[in-house]
């Protein structure tokens, strides 16, 4: 995953997962502690696309991302 630095640059970013880094979450591991909020697991749309109502970090499936079922 990636991530960017500042608050306003988050707003921004789009994170691109992969079927390994699901389910999605957010703040990321790569996210800074001290910006941290509390964590929300995010529902992917059928575009493969979340955001988060925290920090307004938008976070997408990457194209050929293989999704594993539980």
């Amino acid at each position: 995953m990636s991530t960017a630095t500042s608050s306003t640059a988050a707003a921004q970013a789009v994170v691109q997962l992969d079927g390994k880094d699901l389910p999605a979450h957010c703040p990321n591991p790569l996210m800074t502690t001290w910006s941290s909020h509390p964590r929300v697991f995010l529902n992917l749309d059928s575009h493969g696309s979340a955001k988060c109502p925290y920090c307004g970090t938008q976070y997408q499936l990457k194209p050929g991302a293989v999704v594993h079922g539980h």
